[in-house]
């Protein structure tokens, strides 16, 4: 190969190197700009608790709803009052039938005791029963509000469990999704990293291999 030979062939050469080193630059501020950009729109660091409240205001207090159903039980007079009435009743009874048999003071006195006795023990016997049902009734409603209570309890239990398990959600799915967002970022600044700093080395590359052949082309010249 001939002097011109030797200089057109290293220009070439040369030449095709600074192509090289041209398309890396472009490449490399390609992937600056990337980089930039992601840098600058990348997203903004998340508390994920941050509309987490408080749900102490579910939790009531419940003892205003209990009473004392045994405080106001009324003491029966009913049954009183049927006692003394009947006794009046038996009396003036026995009375008569004395007058009309003609007995003495001895048998009215008999009679008239006989007869008390008898509706005393009618009265006793209503009055217990009154009582009884009084008490039982008593203790039905201290049954009914504690019943009630419980219920309010539990119900009160579930809406606290139900709000934990919300927010607790709520901030596990902003965990989850700022951290996929992360990797998904990371990813990509990476292989733009990679892909400037691939053509950063090309184009160091070809600029070096392009000075190199045109030297290799002027020492051809003969002095």
């Amino acid at each position: 190969m001939g002097l011109f030979g030797n200089l057109f062939g290293g220009a070439a050469e040369a030449a095709g190197y600074r192509s090289m080193a041209r398309q890396a630059r472009g490449e490399k501020r390609a992937a600056k700009a990337g980089l930039a950009s992601m840098e600058r729109n990348r997203q903004k660091v998340i508390n994920p608790y941050q509309n987490v409240s408080n749900l102490s205001a579910l939790a009531k207090d419940l003892s205003g709803n209990l009473s004392n159903p045994f405080a106001n039980l009324s003491v029966s007079t009913a049954a009183a009052d049927i006692q003394a009435e009947q006794t009046d009743i038996a009396l003036a009874n026995t009375l008569d039938t004395i007058r009309a048999t003609g007995g003495g003071a001895g048998g009215a006195t008999a009679l008239a005791q006989a007869a008390l006795q008898g509706k005393q023990g009618v009265a006793a016997t209503i009055e217990q029963q009154e009582v009884a049902n009084e008490k039982m009734a008593a203790q039905g409603q201290q049954t009914l509000e504690q019943l009630q209570n419980a219920e309010q309890a539990r119900v009160q239990g579930i809406q606290l469990d139900e709000g934990r398990r919300i927010q607790d959600a709520d901030v596990a799915g902003k965990d989850y999704q700022f951290k996929a967002q992360e990797r998904r970022d990371e990813s990509t600044i990476k292989d733009l990293r990679l892909q400037r700093n691939n053509a950063l080395a090309r184009e160091y590359t070809g600029n070096t291999a392009a000075i190199g052949a045109a030297a290799s082309a002027i020492r051809s010249i003969p002095i």
